[in-house]
């Protein structure tokens, strides 16, 4: 069932979307060749925590760190570790926090130094359909004009939307109702934005083919051509207006 956020209820979401923008504008700072994808993890849960609040994604269905860093052809769920970033790498991530009882989720990609052209443009095509859908997140509208904007932006810049994760809404549970897909699907059914929702949007969007594959530990999530993929995510507010983005992309970590 979509839940519709009272205004006291916005206010914690508000606080735990600037805990979790921070950490992600924290996260990407530390992308630079010679780092470690542990130490960026370690980072973030000193931040999050620094700040009152719970790393939303440790442990959560038994995964094992406080940010998914996904590196190059990893889609989403890259499990920090010993992996050294280099130059020329793209690496997504992807947090959440929790705070007086409400989650706050946002994704980037980030360089890893100087890129290759093909990845700079994956890069602002995934970020920019984001806005494109971000457009149709507010009343009067339904589910698949917001979906079918990301899908029509990213196919006609020559890239695909990953089919099988989907963004979906956020509050006092990590996922709840609607799911938000990034592309036109009829069983996601029509339902119409109101007032008072919150939804995680995030396209993932990849230079190849749609299809990925998910590795033995479980969750690492990689482009089945082993082609590139980037993720850009907000947790959105639905107003009587323009949409209000709870994880402000601007954001930094005090």
């Amino acid at each position: 069932m979509i839940t519709l956020k009272s205004s006291h209820e916005i206010q914690l979401m508000r606080r735990a979307g600037e805990i979790t923008a921070a950490a992600r504008a924290l996260a990407g700072a530390m992308v630079a060749p010679g780092v470690t994808t542990r130490e960026i993890d370690r980072a973030v849960h000193r931040y999050i925590k620094s700040q009152g609040a719970v790393p939303s994604f440790l442990h959560y269905n038994g995964f094992p760190a406080s940010v998914c860093v996904s590196v190059n052809d990893e889609v989403i769920h890259g499990i920090p570790g010993n992996r050294v970033l280099k130059e020329g790498d793209i690496v997504s991530i992807d947090v959440g926090a929790f705070k007086d009882g409400y989650h706050g989720d946002c994704a980037a990609t980030y360089p890893c130094g100087r890129i290759s052209e093909e990845a700079a443009r994956l890069i602002e095509v995934t970020r920019q359909s984001f806005f494109e859908g971000l457009r149709y997140a507010r009343e009067g509208y339904r589910l698949p004009d917001l979906s079918g904007a990301i899908q029509q932006y990213v196919e006609g810049q020559g890239f695909s939307v990953v089919r099988d994760y989907v963004g979906h809404g956020i509050g006092g549970k990590m996922h709840e109702a609607p799911e938000i897909p990034n592309y036109v699907e009829p069983r996601a059914g029509r339902p119409r934005f109101l007032r008072g929702m919150t939804i995680a949007v995030e396209p993932m969007v990849n230079a190849g083919g749609f299809g990925i594959k998910v590795m033995p530990d479980g969750w690492t999530v990689k482009t089945a051509d082993g082609k590139l993929s980037a993720h850009y995510e907000n947790t959105i507010l639905i107003t009587d207006g323009e949409p209000e983005l709870l994880t402000d992309p601007e954001a930094k970590a005090e």
